[in-house]
C-alpha cells in the first residue's frame, strides 16, 4: 500500500478533489488535459467543478459514506479550499494519498497557528496577540497593538471575520461582535503594497515557484494581480520567495501553497497568511506561464516531476465579481464581453456560476502582453468598458 501511495500515478487514473468551486473546476480541467479523470466531493451537485466532471459525490465533507466513496474511487485526493473539517482530512490521510497532508492544512486553517509557525521559522509578521477569552482581551489592552484589526482565527476570508479596533476600549466589544471565538489582534500597519508567492513542493522536497505577483485588494477582496518585470523590486522578490520556500519546508508541505505578504511603507516584508491550495492571485499563470499553478497541483498529487515555471508574458488579472451583472437599477444583465474580448491579449475565464451576487467571484480576466506598460493599458481599457472603478496611482503605480 505504501509503495502504491508513494509512487507515480499515471494518466488514466482517477484523482479526487474536496470542494466544487472554481479552484476545483480549474484543477479538474488541467488534470483532464493530461488524461486523468476527476471526482469531486461537494454538497452542491451543480457546483462549478461538478459541471466539468462526470464523477461526483454529492455529500457533506464530513459525511462518512461520502468520504468512503471518494477514497474507493480516487487514487489520490487534494483540496480546493482549506476549511474542510479536520477529522475528514485526518481520515483521508490514513486511507488514500492526500496532498497537502492534514497537519499542514490544520496550520493554515488557524491564523494563530500560522503566526506561531512564522515566528518559529524566523519569518517576520505583523505584531499581534492571540485573543481567546476575556482575560486575554484585558491583557492585550496594554500592548502596543492599536489601532489594530481583530481577525477570527478560523473561517475568515475575503475580508470576512474582521473588525477594526481603534483603541483598547473597543477590543472587548469587537471580540463580542465576532462571536467570542478565538481571534488574533494585529497592529494596523502603514502598507505600501501586498504581494504573494505561489510555489509547489513535491513529496521528495523538490520545490519550484512562480515569481511573486503584486496584488491590489478592494473591500478585502482581491481586485488585481500583476506579474511582470519591474512590478516588484528584485531583492524584495527574492526575499519573499526565500521566506515562502522556508515556510513550505518547515511545514513538510506537499502540494501548491500560496504565502501572502505585506510590504510596509518602510520597505519591511511581513508574512500575512497562507493558503494550502492554488490561489486567486496565481490565476494568471494559466495564460502567462508554460505551466500553471493547477498543473503543478496535479503534478504534486501524482508524484510527477515539477518543472520550474517560466513566464512568457507580462500579465495582469482582474477579478470579475457579481456586481458587474447588475445595472444602476439593480436589474441583472450580461456584461459586455464582446468589447472586452476585442482587446489584445484578453483571456476570459468564467466559472459556470448561474446566479450572480454582489461580491461573489464569477470569473476573472487575464491580460497578457510583452511588458508591464502594455498590459496595464489594456487592463485599464477593460475597466472602462466594464464600468469598473479605474485603478489609482497607488494601486497601479508607474513602473
Amino acid at each position: 500500500m505504501s509503495q502504491e501511495r508513494d509512487g507515480f500515478i499515471a494518466p488514466g487514473a482517477v484523482l479526487g478533489v474536496l470542494g466544487g468551486g472554481q479552484l476545483g473546476r480549474m484543477f479538474a480541467q488541467s488534470a483532464q488535459s493530461a488524461g486523468y479523470e476527476v471526482v469531486v466531493l461537494e454538497p452542491q451537485p451543480a457546483s462549478p467543478a461538478a459541471l466539468v466532471t462526470t464523477r461526483n459525490v454529492a455529500s457533506d465533507y464530513d459525511d462518512t459514506d461520502g468520504l468512503h466513496r471518494i477514497a474507493r474511487t480516487a487514487r489520490a485526493v487534494t483540496i480546493e479550499f482549506e476549511n474542510v473539517p479536520a477529522a475528514a482530512l485526518q481520515w483521508l490521510d490514513q486511507h488514500v494519498r492526500l496532498a497537502p497532508h492534514a497537519p499542514a492544512v490544520a496550520v493554515c486553517q488557524d491564523r494563530a497557528q500560522e503566526k506561531a509557525l512564522f515566528t518559529r521559522l524566523g519569518v517576520a509578521c505583523a505584531p499581534h496577540a492571540r485573543i481567546d477569552g476575556a482575560a486575554t482581551c484585558g491583557a492585550a489592552a496594554s500592548l502596543p497593538l492599536f489601532p489594530g484589526i481583530l481577525k477570527t482565527s478560523r473561517m475568515g476570508y475575503d475580508g470576512k471575520g474582521q473588525q477594526s479596533v481603534h483603541d483598547a476600549q473597543q477590543l472587548r466589544a469587537a471580540w463580542d461582535a465576532l462571536g467570542g471565538v478565538d481571534c488574533v489582534l494585529e497592529r494596523r500597519l502603514e502598507l505600501d503594497f501586498e504581494l504573494s508567492v505561489v510555489l509547489a513542493r513535491g513529496a521528495d522536497g523538490t520545490t519550484v515557484h512562480f515569481e511573486p505577483q503584486r496584488n491590489v485588494h478592494r473591500d478585502g477582496i482581491l481586485f488585481s494581480s500583476t506579474a511582470a518585470a519591474g512590478v516588484i523590486d528584485d531583492a524584495l522578490a527574492e526575499q519573499a520567495v526565500r521566506a515562502a520556500r522556508g515556510i513550505a519546508k518547515g511545514l513538510g508541505y506537499v502540494g501548491v501553497l500560496c504565502v501572502e505578504f505585506f510590504v510596509t511603507r518602510g520597505g519591511e516584508l511581513l508574512a500575512n497568511e497562507m493558503a494550502p491550495r492554488p490561489h486567486n492571485s496565481g490565476h494568471h499563470t494559466i495564460d502567462s506561464c508554460d505551466v500553471s499553478q493547477f498543473e503543478l497541483q496535479w503534478r504534486c498529487l501524482v508524484g510527477a516531476p515539477l518543472p520550474q515555471p517560466r513566464r512568457h508574458s507580462a500579465a495582469l488579472m482582474l477579478n470579475l465579481l457579481g456586481d458587474l451583472w447588475f445595472d444602476a437599477g439593480d436589474a441583472v444583465r450580461e456584461p459586455d464581453w464582446a468589447s472586452v474580448l476585442a482587446l489584445p491579449g484578453a483571456h476570459l475565464h468564467l466559472y459556470g456560476k448561474q446566479q450572480p451576487r454582489r461580491g461573489r467571484k464569477m470569473g476573472h480576466l487575464t491580460f497578457t502582453a510583452p511588458g508591464l506598460r502594455e498590459v496595464r493599458e489594456t487592463a485599464r481599457q477593460a475597466c472602462e468598458r466594464l464600468g469598473l472603478r479605474l485603478p489609482g496611482a497607488d494601486e497601479w503605480p508607474a513602473g
